[in-house]
């Protein structure tokens, strides 16, 4: 059974076709690259597969389940997580504080007034264990906004894993950054997926990234899907080449 299964998916905005038919599955454990000019779409399909839009036509299951009406509270309860174009966290709280508060969502615990000293360990052993996993612990303590570009986006990476996704979205995880740190970035999504077997989809620009990382890819362009297929096959595409893979070289 696929993780998510997108059927023909379109988004209007009036007389703005944002996207247009876009059929996408994903298996588990597979990595996903998205991939398009500026404009292309891309962010308004994460944000259909996420539940921040609905979309005009179409169907999004997530593990066999229609989710198409599903609020996008709901699907993250569900099992999906994601992180923004703009990195999303809360500066003013420490990186420890920002994974927590995502741990206690995910364990139930929200809402409640008080959380029992065994609740709390458990919350803080999950806290500790993804931040070993993304290379964090040593920056727990450190205010999540006086972080360097790279780990505030590791940190949003964090929060997201904290929930305990199935499917993990990541919308270009390495904009802004410089090289060493999309190094650190790649090999931190490189061991979720080849050595955790996190589900992944993501947007991104660079094309070093994509053609690293990615099992295969879908070229969307104007709205539309434009190619699917695996790196190699799309580095070899000739209207990939001409739409989007030519125009940035």
């Amino acid at each position: 059974m696929n993780v998510l299964a997108v059927e023909r998916a379109s988004k209007h905005f009036g007389s703005l076709v944002a996207v247009q038919d876009v059929s996408l599955s994903v298996e588990p454990g597979e990595l996903r690259a998205v991939i398009g000019p500026n404009g292309a779409g891309k962010t308004t399909f994460f944000n259909l597969i996420s539940g921040f839009f609905r979309p005009t036509a179409g169907t999004i299951a997530f593990e066999g389940r229609d989710i198409t009406a599903l609020p996008a509270h709901r699907r993250v309860s569900a099992g999906i997580a994601r992180t923004f174009q703009i990195t999303e966290i809360f500066p003013e709280l420490t990186v420890f504080e920002n994974v927590r508060i995502s741990a206690e969502t995910a364990a139930g615990f929200r809402l409640r007034p008080w959380i029992s000293p065994a609740d709390k360990a458990q919350v803080r052993q999950h806290v500790e264990q993804t931040l070993e996993l993304t290379g964090l612990r040593s920056k727990a303590h450190r205010l999540a906004g006086e972080l360097a570009h790279g780990d505030q986006r590791t940190t949003e990476i964090a929060i997201a894993l904290a929930l305990r996704p199935r499917l993990l979205l990541l919308d270009e995880p390495t904009a802004g950054m410089g090289d060493q740190e999309t190094d650190e970035t790649m090999q931190l999504i490189h061991r979720l997926h080849r050595e955790n077997n996190f589900t992944i989809v993501l947007i991104e620009h660079d094309m070093r990234v994509v053609f690293d990382l990615a099992d295969r890819i879908t070229v969307l362009d104007r709205g539309r899907l434009l190619a699917e297929g695996t790196p190699q096959q799309i580095a070899s595409n000739e209207a990939v080449q001409a739409a989007y893979l030519g125009s940035a070289s």
